[in-house]
């Protein structure tokens, strides 16, 4: 007989199936064994990424070699948002989407969110106040969806936390590649500063999952939730989800000049007999901190309310 711990969970309504079943007798949706942390993904990409970061700016900072410039700049920026994705795509017991899925959406979501955002907002922003802020928001949040776009029309992906998962990568993605964006930039102007670098990387890595994952997925999941219960692609609901992502963002954007209280955290260096460890010195943003917890907890809430509706459908 099958233990608790190895009897399968519903993806879509979280109860546990009978032992021998490959579909939940409840919603009908696939039934996936429930995965403790030890056997879950998300920390171990955390590790192996963290050390190869270690690695490779460890080798920059020694040798000097350009060459390591993209590696270091790649792992730092995708990192976090990989990870996120990965944590929500577990929480979610979501497995029958697939991890090219995910992976597609997160690339398209970037690539496409940050072709999209640059040409909505060229010739529209003017300075850095709350209305030209609000323009920001309006053209990322509404560019960064395109990345779920093509996955859409998917019957099987309609559940909201489909919607939620796709999200959070197409939001994943663009912060991703936005912070390339950052590091390249900030590396160029500090005229190869590498302790710049590591600043800029590790600040938006510790960020990013409290503002373009989190928007995103606020966003589609919500789209997701009305075209589910048959009320269609844009509707009150829909446009106050969307409005929603763009007043957190531009708050996030306008607080960060307007009120700038940072939490300072000093580097630190650690030396041991066969490696060296620096941690650069960062500095959050405590008005920012505080913005992006209400989207954590306006998401959170979307995620338990989906799975109450699954299980009293």
């Amino acid at each position: 007989m099958a233990s608790a711990a190895e009897l399968p969970v519903c993806r879509g309504c979280q109860r546990v199936g009978p032992a021998d079943a490959q579909y939940c007798p409840y919603c009908g949706r696939p039934l996936a064994p429930s995965r403790a942390v030890v056997h879950q993904v998300w920390w171990k990409i955390l590790a192996i990424g963290l050390v190869l970061n270690w690695a490779t700016a460890t080798l920059l900072a020694q040798s000097g070699n350009p060459n390591l410039v993209p590696t270091v700049i790649f792992l730092g920026a995708f990192l976090v948002p990989v990870v996120f994705v990965a944590l929500i795509y577990e929480l979610g017991h979501l497995y029958d989407v697939t991890i090219p899925t995910i992976a597609l959406t997160f690339f398209y979501g970037g690539v496409l969110g940050v072709i999209a955002a640059q040409l909505l907002e060229e010739n529209l922003i003017v300075g850095m106040g709350l209305v030209p802020l609000l323009i920001v928001g309006l053209s990322e949040e509404l560019a960064k969806p395109l990345g779920v776009l093509w996955i859409a029309r998917r019957r099987e992906y309609l559940d909201e936390r489909h919607g939620i998962v796709l999200g959070a990568a197409a939001g994943m993605g663009f912060a991703a590649f936005e912070t390339m964006g950052y590091g390249f930039t900030y590396l160029l102007l500090s005229r190869g500063n590498l302790d710049i670098l590591g600043q800029v990387l590790l600040t938006r890595g510790l960020l990013a999952p409290l503002a373009h994952g989190t928007w995103t997925a606020i966003v589609v999941g919500t789209v997701w939730r009305e075209r589910a219960a048959g009320r269609g692609w844009l509707n009150r609901r829909v446009l106050r989800g969307y409005l929603t992502a763009v007043v957190l963002h531009a708050l996030w954007d306008w607080t960060a000049s307007a009120i700038p209280i940072s939490i300072e955290l000093p580097g630190l260096a650690l030396h041991w007999r066969f490696a060296d460890l620096f941690i650069p010195a960062i500095a959050l943003p405590v008005p920012s901190l505080l913005i992006g917890l209400i989207g954590l907890w306006l998401l959170r809430r979307m995620r338990r309310e989906a799975g109450i509706a699954k299980s009293t459908a």
